[in-house]
């Protein structure tokens, strides 16, 4: 299955406000079986940018760990997001093929 809707929050909220190489942002992916998943979406960059920022910020242990997301990508950019669920959803449902903590909840 690779037909879905996509709602970007980088889309939505303050469209020129995001660094699309360096921030994280919400999604959620609504399937026409009725599954629809809030996927919390880091890019690569940002990942080092967290851990700098728990390190200042006294967070995580002084950046011992960092509690990761849902999902890691290249960009912030509805291609590239895109491109990355339409393979995730050919490798399996999403709850099985990203973190355990992303859930298919069904429509009511």
């Amino acid at each position: 299955m690779t037909e879905f809707k996509l709602w970007l929050e980088f889309e939505e909220v303050d469209p020129t406000s995001w660094d699309i190489k360096n921030d994280f942002a919400n999604i959620h992916v609504d399937l026409p079986d009725g599954r629809n998943y809030g996927i919390n979406v880091w890019t690569f960059q940002f990942l080092a940018t967290a851990i700098t920022q728990d390190i200042n910020e006294n967070n995580n242990l002084k950046g011992l760990y960092i509690v990761p997301p849902d999902l890691f990508v290249a960009e912030l950019t509805r291609e590239c997001i895109h491109a990355t669920i339409t393979d995730l959803l050919k490798i399996g449902n999403l709850e099985e093929v990203l973190n355990p903590s992303v859930l298919g909840l069904e429509k009511d």
